[in-house]
């Protein structure tokens, strides 16, 4: 009679009856390898500052033996090794870096020719450019173009927009970029991020973190804009300044007889209130029929609507009043479309780092080996194309690299997305920050020591952009 024992299966079978376990024995592939020197990509990596890692030796054994890496691990999270200095000739390159040469508020969409080396031939420099390539988008509709998002109403046209009729589908989308747009918020608050990008169809939005162009707090800039949008931003308390207009009408008290090109500017309660107390110290105030209120203020419309949809138009909010903006796009009506192919679409978010709800996206690139004729027969010439919005830290980490693989010589010619190109503007600065308390306090923003010294310092384009960039021997040249 059996005996019923719980947890027994008459079916068991111990382990020796059907698993054999076999053991491999290890290959002699000979003599470990001399070492040699390090080949020309590796060198390359290592003179821009990449987080190589060498193979350690197996233990026991006088040949070097591959050791398998963690796919997703940092590339720069180890300690210094023997191969390896402690601290390298370039900075250590990550998804999160700045223009070496001028901070750039813009989206240019680049093209990177005149390559003198093929950076196909080497994993770590493939990998790196691939870390430059990333950023992080909300909402993430990968049917739908979302940048830009002014004027691309015939590139959306035709495409499947299920919200446009569904009043709660679109409430669900704008709670949902609420939310994602106030972490974003949250984040540059505290300096853990350092800019960020609000995209709508009529206008785009940069915020800042307190430290950058100078500023010593929080910038919002806006453009372009229209009366109907600064009148509203009046009416919800959002203290706010016109820079190029008042940078003109400084222009026009200082130069004299300077002559323009053609176009009227604004006329501001200053000038009107200047030229009648010069005609009262003439004497002749009474000769002269003085506007009334009605028509002064008709005028300063007319100028108003004249400014709009152009770079003169450009908002700059400072301070707490950028939390208010905050609230008031967050409410606004008007910040989404009610009609054509973007209507219940929220706006685009783009960040140089991750935020609550964001999808890590990454640029287009596409590289392109031409023969070209030379004085000796004919060469290889590479042409690098990448395509999207390019963000500074995406710009600065691309040249960095160029810089170490293309030994220092390269050309590059940028494309701005026009309506962002006046954020190159030069805000008013209350006084003078230091560089050692914005390295410290912005350590944690995510961005390169090297990359906050740049960001810290006012900018210098105004409402210009750079065309074209090149190096020569280590020596970068630019225009707008």
């Amino acid at each position: 009679m059996a005996v019923s024992v719980p947890g027994y299966s008459p079916s068991f079978k111990r382990p020796p009856d059907t698993l054999r376990l076999r053991r491999k024995r290890a290959r002699s592939h000979g003599a470990a390898a001399s070492p040699t020197s390090e080949p020309a990509p590796r060198r390359a990596a290592l003179a821009a500052g990449l987080p190589l890692r060498p193979f350690p030796a197996a233990a026991g054994t006088g040949r070097a033996t591959p050791a398998r890496r963690n796919p997703f691990a940092r590339l720069d999270n180890r300690h210094p090794t023997a191969a390896e200095p402690p601290s390298g000739p370039g900075p250590v390159l990550d998804s999160n870096q700045e223009n070496d040469l001028l901070w750039e508020e813009k989206f240019p969409e680049t093209t990177i020719t005149e390559l003198s080396k093929d950076t196909r031939l080497s994993t770590e420099l493939r990998c790196a450019f691939q870390q430059s390539l990333f950023y992080w988008l909300h909402p993430a509709l990968p049917w739908l173009p979302l940048f830009p998002r002014i004027g691309v109403d015939r590139r959306m046209a035709g495409k499947t927009s299920p919200w446009s009729n569904d009043e709660t589908l679109q409430h669900v989308l704008m709670s949902d970029w609420s939310v994602s747009f106030t972490s974003l918020y949250n984040l540059l608050k505290t300096k853990l991020c350092p800019y960020f990008y609000v995209c709508t169809y009529q206008f785009t939005v940069l915020f800042r973190a307190a430290g950058f162009a100078g500023s010593d707090v929080i910038t919002a800039v806006i453009s372009p804009t229209t009366r109907g949008l600064r009148e509203a931003m009046k009416n919800e308390g959002i203290e706010f300044s016109l820079p190029l207009i008042k940078e003109n009408t400084h222009k026009k008290k200082t130069s004299g007889a300077s002559l323009g090109h053609g176009e009227e500017q604004p006329i501001s309660d200053e000038d009107e209130e200047e030229s009648f107390s010069w005609l009262e110290e003439m004497g002749v105030q009474d000769k002269i029929k003085k506007p009334d209120i009605h028509s002064i203020k008709l005028r300063k419309e007319k100028h108003e609507v004249q400014m709009d949809h152009r770079p003169e138009s450009v908002v700059l909010v400072k301070g707490i009043n950028t939390f208010t903006l905050l609230n008031f796009l967050i409410n606004c009506k008007s910040l989404v479309a009610t009609s054509g192919p973007q209507a219940g679409l929220p706006p685009t978010l783009l960040s140089p780092v991750a935020f609550r709800g964001a999808t890590m996206q990454m640029l287009k690139a596409r590289s392109v080996n031409v023969k070209t004729q030379a004085l000796s027969g004919y060469k290889d010439q590479f042409s690098l194309e990448i395509t999207g919005p390019v963000m500074p830290h995406s710009l600065h980490s691309v040249t960095m690299l160029l810089k170490s693989s293309q030994a220092g010589s390269f050309s590059a010619g940028l494309y701005t997305h026009e309506p962002t190109a006046v954020f190159n503007i030069c805000p008013p600065v209350d006084k003078e920050l230091d560089k050692e308390t914005v390295r410290k306090e912005l350590a944690n923003c995510g961005l390169h020591p090297k990359t906050l010294d740049q960001l810290s310092q006012v900018p210098l384009l105004g409402k210009s952009s750079l065309r074209h960039v090149e190096m020569s021997d280590y020596t970068y040249n630019w225009r707008s």
